[in-house]
Parts: structure tokens; C-alpha cells; sequence
């Protein structure tokens, strides 16, 4: 598939680290570094704009690494991108762990993921067809 791009940055396009990488990796674009201290979030710029064809969303999602190790993580996870957004990409970077964190100009921030996703038509009804787990949620299956 083949998507539209802009690259307003310094920085190379996001590419796929290995051939069955379902990510590809932002990276930021700031004038100088900033610093996330515990529990504090920021707007972080990719440079990126881009056009996807109908039918297909852009989903932010963090990078298990800095997740696992800094633990930076991305805010409104996944992050949705439509498809008749043109602005820039931006990732909602939030600090989770006891510790500042510095993000720097063109360190990999995120992973973008393209999906495919289907536009539903409400069919408002007066019931719900009857299942077995019924109105059963949140820990209802029990914890193994």
C-alpha cells in the first residue's frame, strides 16, 4: 500500500525494523530536548503529515522498549489517526515511571501502525440477542 507523505523534518521517513514489523518508528522533532518528569505528559512533533486512503486508520502506540525501560509510554493509547486528518502527527508522551526522563531531537518515540477498519451503520433495536457472559464484564470470566 502506498500512502502519501510529508516530511517537514530533518529527520528519514518511518521505516520497518525487521520484514514483519506491524509498527513503523516516529521520531521527534524538537529544538531542543525536553525533559518529562515523573508523571508529566507532552506533545511531542513528528514533522509528519500524511494522507491514508479511506478505510484505514494510523494508530500510535508506544515503543515496548522505552515502555519496559523508562517507561514512557503514549497517553491516549492507540492514538487514532483518521483518515481525513492533514495535520501534523503528534504523540501525547507520558512519564509513568519514578524518574525524569529526557526525550531528544530525532530519538524514536512511538510506533505507528496502519489498520484497515470498517465504518459501522447503527441498527437501533429495542433488545440485544441473548449470549451466555450476558451483561458480565470487568473480571466476570474470573482471573484465569
Amino acid at each position: 500500500m502506498k500512502i502519501k507523505i510529508v516530511n517537514t523534518s530533518a529527520n528519514p521517513l518511518p521505516v520497518y525494523k525487521t520484514p514483519l514489523s506491524a509498527g513503523l518508528d516516529l521520531t521527534a522533532v524538537l529544538k531542543e530536548s525536553i525533559l518529562l518528569k515523573p508523571l508529566e505528559r507532552a506533545l511531542v512533533k513528528t514533522g509528519l503529515f500524511m494522507e491514508l486512503p479511506a478505510g484505514y486508520e494510523a494508530q500510535v502506540r508506544p515503543r515496548s522498549g522505552m515502555a519496559l525501560k523508562q517507561g514512557i509510554s503514549v497517553l491516549n493509547s492507540p492514538g487514532t489517526i483518521d483518515a481525513d486528518y492533514r495535520g501534523e502527527i503528534g504523540v501525547i508522551l507520558v512519564n509513568l515511571s519514578n524518574e525524569s526522563v529526557e526525550i531528544k531531537n530525532g530519538e524514536r518515540i512511538a510506533q505507528l501502525v496502519i489498520a484497515k477498519h470498517e465504518t459501522a451503520e447503527w441498527l437501533e433495536v429495542e433488545n440485544l440477542d441473548e449470549t451466555e457472559r450476558g451483561k458480565g464484564g470487568f473480571g466476570s470470566t474470573g482471573k484465569n
